[in-house]
């Protein structure tokens, strides 16, 4: 059933992730195309309960596309959690004549979105942005392709020293609970060993890799570590090593929050462009409390409840390419 949407509001919240203001940008131009105001919320919930919501045209997302962040800031709210709070919400949302809302974030964003669907008569869609991409309906999500690039860059630069000088280097990479990021950059990078929440490999399996290296004499190597991967942080790994074989000079590198930031990619800006178009017309044609995506190289909406709750799984070629080629 299709909706009549005359006004929609937008807003960033959560991590900040590269071509969330193509999103914005998009979101805003696909509505002002069909005749929908829009109106940008800064702050994420933050300014929805305090009323921070303001009128967007076409000139004030002009000139952002390739910027890193996003214009309309992003926090965290604990408030909006209450009920209070998203009823203050509500009512900012009303005030304004709100007919509908895009949310650009994850996982903590979407959860939010749904519990305010589920009870006011506003609705929501989603779009996927953050680095981690592990939001279950959508092939890759928004910040994802820039963060791998960072990544890989870091280590492709990293691998100079290791070669220079005949050592180990732990790269940590961020994913507390998603190795999307560890595993491609390991991939990219030609990591000897990679470290992630999905595998189960220990310090005690990743020294025997390393050993096959040094007998065809591979006086160097990288590890790649996901932050959440089950055997610690990239500094106690590498002193894990140390004790159970000496024979490598290692080092530790947390790549961190520069996997956050920077101009997003040319792949990020084009996800970024077709899912901010997607939203609205998803929302024009009457879908709520849903994500929008890319499956297959096609839009799709997926439930909130499904793109937070169900698990997205790798290619077990991923794992074989990763396996076989850091030999």
């Amino acid at each position: 059933m299709k909706k009549n949407i005359n006004k929609i509001a937008v807003f960033t919240s959560g991590g900040d992730a590269p071509g969330m203001n193509a999103a914005i940008r998009a979101v805003v131009r696909t509505a002002i195309y069909n005749d929908i105001q829009v109106y940008g919320v800064e702050r994420g919930y933050d300014g929805m309960i305090k009323g921070d919501i303001k009128r967007l045209e076409s000139r004030h997302v002009g000139n952002i596309i390739h910027r890193g962040g996003t214009m309309l800031r992003t926090a965290r709210s604990e408030e909006f959690k209450t009920e209070e709070g998203r009823k203050r919400a509500y009512e900012n949302l009303k005030n304004f004549e709100i007919d509908a809302c895009v949310a650009i974030g994850g996982n903590g964003t979407f959860t939010g979105a749904k519990l305010f669907s589920e009870t006011y008569d506003i609705p929501f869609l989603g779009i996927p942005g953050t680095i981690d991409n592990d939001l279950y309906g959508t092939d890759f999500t928004i910040g994802f392709d820039t963060a791998i690039n960072t990544a890989m860059e870091a280590a492709d630069r990293i691998r100079d020293t290791a070669d220079s000088h005949d050592r180990l280097f732990f790269i940590e990479v961020m994913g507390r609970a998603s190795g999307y990021i560890g595993l491609f950059t390991g991939i990219g990078a030609g990591a000897g060993g990679i470290l992630i929440p999905e595998d189960d490999m220990d310090v005690e399996q990743l020294v025997e890799k390393l050993k096959k290296g040094v007998k065809r004499k591979k006086l160097f190597s990288l590890v790649v570590i996901s932050e959440g991967n089950m055997n610690g942080g990239a500094y106690e790994i590498a002193e894990k090593v140390k004790e159970i074989y000496s024979f490598f000079d290692t080092k530790v590198t947390v790549i961190g929050h520069l996997q956050r930031g920077g101009s997003p990619s040319c792949a990020d800006r084009v996800l970024a462009s077709r899912l901010g178009y997607g939203a609205v017309l998803g929302l024009m044609n009457g879908e709520s409390n849903k994500m929008v995506g890319i499956i297959d190289n096609e839009l799709a909406y997926t439930s909130f409840d499904d793109a937070i709750n169900k698990t997205k799984t790798f290619s077990k070629d991923l794992f074989a390419v990763a396996s076989i080629l850091g030999l």
